[in-house]
């Protein structure tokens, strides 16, 4: 088996674990805006939790991405435009999340940041939804003949696979926010993520739980089957540590839950990197896939120099802003629109 192949395919495997982590607790804060916050002050709360992250966890996607591109072209080319529809969903909910998180406090409207609290939860389950999708999809097969070409039309990719996937990433999304929330926050805020995550989660984590037994039922290794089972007892452990009003073990143990199913369902497809549901003889693996030794090994050393730098940057941004939030810090609402035109959009309303 080649060295540097395997090392990236671990590589990518990581990236899209750290996204899962980091941005699925804020895609999830941005579906609770309308699911879980009773009024204004209480989504203010939740927006100032990942104010200061938001758009630095974002950076994961584009690097899990931009690796994939530059390790294995063919998996990036295959998957790319086989998915070009709901990858482009994703793309325009990130769009209107990011304006919203900009614009929603420009005006004091209700109606006015009632839009925009839509455009943050749809954007934020809509992206959730398509990255599931995407990544379910690169572990259990897409249309693919012997050029990597997908074969059929444009919704070709679609299947219960897709959804169980995209129900999965939000599902998992919606539960690390609560247990998020529930660890930086204060006051009512608190108590409530914490009990709706005691009773959701049972509920939330069945379709990644789904996903990862489908994928070792077609796949599973010894060690591959050994992780899913450290996986529940994570996820048991983070129920445990709730109920006992420990949040910060609470949300380390659905983050090692995260960890250890990442590692089932990657290790389990190992060395395929996206299945044909056409033939196995039509598998894009770390072989056929990846780029030359050469390219690997440049990359290698670019992101060994890197990737510690942009950790330890991301890290110290949390160590600053790790302060809990409650409905105290939050202050008046406030235009800051001259008063005409926030009358006249408000009047639109």
């Amino acid at each position: 088996m080649e060295l540097l192949p395997t090392i990236w395919f671990i590589v990518i495997a990581v990236l899209w674990t750290g996204y899962l982590f980091l941005e699925g607790f804020d895609l999830g804060v941005g579906m609770l805006m309308k699911l879980f916050a009773r009024d204004n002050t209480e989504r203010r709360v939740l927006l100032n939790t990942i104010g200061p992250v938001w758009d630095g966890n974002e950076v994961w996607l584009i690097t899990a991405g931009a690796a994939t591109f530059a390790a294995f072209p063919l998996w990036y080319a295959s998957l790319f435009s086989s998915l070009y529809l709901p990858l482009l969903m994703v793309l325009v909910a990130l769009i209107f999340r990011a304006v919203a998180f900009e614009y929603r406090g420009k005006v004091d409207s209700e109606s006015w940041r009632a839009r925009w609290d839509w455009a943050i939860a749809l954007g934020s389950f809509f992206t959730a939804f398509g990255v599931g999708a995407a990544l379910a999809l690169t572990t259990t097969g897409l249309p693919l003949n012997s050029n990597g070409d997908r074969e059929g039309g444009p919704f070709a990719w679609f299947s219960g696979y897709a959804v169980l996937g995209g129900l999965a990433v939000a599902g998992f999304s919606l539960l690390h926010a609560l247990a998020f929330l529930a660890l930086k926050t204060d006051g009512d805020v608190r108590h409530r993520a914490r009990r709706w995550f005691v009773r959701l989660l049972p509920v939330l984590l069945l379709p990644i739980a789904a996903w990862a037994l489908a994928i070792q039922f077609l796949d599973g290794k010894p060690w591959t089957w050994a992780a899913v089972l450290l996986a529940v007892a994570a996820a048991a452990a983070a129920w445990v540590f709730a109920r006992k009003g420990s949040e910060g073990r609470a949300f380390v143990a659905l983050g090692a839950f995260l960890v250890l199913g990442s590692a089932a369902i990657f290790g389990a497809v190992f060395p395929v990197v996206l299945p044909s549901t056409l033939s196995p003889e039509f598998d894009l693996t770390i072989s056929n896939a990846s780029s030359s030794d050469y390219t690997l090994g440049l990359m290698s050393i670019v992101a060994a120099v890197g990737l510690p730098l942009v950790i330890a940057y991301q890290a110290w941004t949390y160590w600053v802003f790790r302060r809990r939030v409650s409905a105290a810090h939050i202050p008046e609402a406030h235009s800051f629109l001259p008063a005409v035109a926030a009358k006249a959009l408000t009047l639109k309303g």
